[in-house]
C-alpha cells in the first residue's frame, strides 16, 4: 500500500493522479496505523512550515512519521514534505520540524534580475547515483516553485543540485530509504514520473 499523507497541505492530489497514472492505487490517510502499516509513504507539502508542522502535530502524524522512516520504510518527502523533515526553517522562527535529517532551510536570497520564489522548469546535476534517478539521463530538467530552500549538512546524502542566480540549492537527497526533492515530480512530465516510479519501485 502506498500512504499520501494528508495534513491539509496543497499538492496532494496531483500527487495521487501521478500515483495512478503510474498504476498504482494510493491512499490518502492521516490515519496513523494506515501510514504505519504502508509498504511507501509519501509526504507532499505546499503551504508555509510552522503552519503544516502545526497540522502535523494536530493530527498526531509526527511519531508515525518519524517511526516509520526509523524503520526504512521507502519514504519520500515532495517539496515543503523535503524542508519539513530538517530541524527548523527560516521562514517560521522557532517552529520544530522533524529533525529526521540535518540541514538548513533558509530563503533564496535576492539578486537583481533573479525572482522569489523560485518557479519553473531548472536543470537538476545529478550527483552520488540516486536511485530516484536511475535510467534517467544526466542534467533532467523539473518543476520548482519555492522561496527557502535546502542546504543538507551530510553532503553525502544529495544526490541532485541545482545553480539559481549563483545559489546552489539541494534538490534531492537520500538517506537510507529516506528520499525528498525539492521539485514537484509529479507536475515535472515524464521525467517526474520516472523519479516516482523509480520510488514506488523500492
Amino acid at each position: 500500500m502506498i500512504a499520501i499523507i494528508d495534513y491539509d497541505a496543497g499538492n496532494i492530489r496531483s500527487v495521487e493522479k501521478a500515483c495512478r497514472y503510474l498504476g498504482y492505487e494510493p491512499l490518502i490517510t492521516r490515519d496513523a496505523k494506515e501510514i504505519a502499516a504502508a509498504d511507501h509513504v509519501i509526504l507532499p507539502g505546499v503551504g508555509a512550515f510552522g503552519d503544516c508542522m502545526e497540522h502535523l502535530k494536530k493530527y498526531d502524524l509526527v511519531d508515525v512519521i518519524r517511526d516509520v522512516t526509523g524503520r526504512e520504510t521507502p519514504f519520500l518527502g515532495i517539496c515543503l514534505g523535503l524542508q519539513l523533515l530538517y530541524p527548523a526553517s527560516e521562514e517560521s522562527p522557532g517552529a520544530e520540524g522533524l529533525s529526521i535529517l540535518q540541514g538548513s532551510i533558509t530563503r533564496i536570497p535576492e539578486h537583481p534580475g533573479l525572482k522569489v520564489p523560485n518557479i519553473g522548469w531548472n536543470s537538476c546535476n545529478l550527483l552520488n547515483d540516486g536511485r530516484l534517478f536511475k535510467g534517467i539521463p544526466a542534467d533532467p530538467f523539473f518543476y520548482f516553485v519555492h522561496s527557502y530552500f535546502l542546504t543538507a549538512e551530510d553532503r553525502s546524502t544529495v544526490r541532485a543540485r541545482i545553480d539559481y542566480g549563483g545559489t546552489l540549492i539541494d534538490a534531492s537527497v537520500e538517506s537510507g530509504n529516506t528520499f525528498a526533492c525539492q521539485f514537484h515530480p509529479e507536475k515535472s512530465g515524464e521525467t517526474g514520473l520516472a523519479v516516482l516510479k523509480n520510488f514506488l519501485r523500492i
